[in-house]
């Protein structure tokens, strides 16, 4: 039997009268893809946020590659790479400087210029963060989530304001983080599935689709 790298029991979290998540379970295999999908206010982020350990859910268990997100959060942050949904940045810090100091805060971090080459981000480590396009800031965002060599790593919204050929290079980059051994926790406000994208998304792919007050109605694993 897989031992499953996230696995949710019983997660409940309420914000005064409204429930965002309410009695959420669910797990995602080893180098897995799981997509979390559903509209705006479903309680997507705030799943995500107490799997990360950034959140305390009210009730319920969660672990996070054997570990509690709160009781052992310094070492769940060092192995769980985390894009959040709005990200800002100084407008005149350069690609290079964002990704020293994130990469400062871990015990190991990756070969940077590896990475960045990787994710296409190779011409643009001396521009201005102000200077990148849409896509390159969501780039720049799934680089920062890997550069501290995480077995985990947690997307937030990655596609919010992309035009269609951008998200579909985003959907690339995903599954090549995926290539490198990764275990990917995607969100996603679009009801398009990731799965079904025009990047063909291979097997390991897993897609939940969340409604308010958050139960997932489907969950389902993509064929390879």
């Amino acid at each position: 039997m897989v031992v499953p790298v996230i696995d949710v029991r019983g997660l409940h979290k309420t914000y005064g009268p409204v429930v965002a998540v309410d009695g959420l379970d669910l797990s995602v295999a080893p180098a897995e893809i799981f997509g979390v999908v559903g509209p705006n206010g479903a309680g997507k982020t705030t799943t995500v946020e107490c799997i990360a350990g950034l959140r305390v859910p009210d009730r319920g268990s969660i672990r996070v590659l054997g570990l509690d997100p709160q009781a052992d959060r310094n070492e769940v942050r060092q192995r769980v790479g985390v894009q959040l949904q709005e990200s800002a940045f100084p407008a005149k810090i350069r690609v290079r400087e964002v990704l020293e100091l994130f990469g400062s805060f871990y015990r190991h971090s990756v070969n940077v210029p590896e990475l960045v080459e990787s994710l296409g981000l190779a011409a643009h480590t001396d521009a201005y963060y102000r200077a990148l396009s849409g896509g390159l800031k969501q780039r720049l965002s799934i680089a920062l989530a890997l550069v501290g060599d995480p077995e985990v790593a947690v997307l937030d919204e990655l596609t919010t304001g992309l035009d269609p050929h951008a998200r579909q290079q985003t959907w690339a980059l995903i599954e090549s983080v995926r290539g490198r051994g990764v275990t990917v926790v995607v969100v996603t406000h679009s009801m398009r599935r990731p799965s079904n994208s025009a990047t063909g998304w291979r097997s390991s792919t897993t897609v939940g689709s969340w409604h308010a007050g958050l139960r997932p109605s489907c969950v389902s694993r993509a064929a390879g």
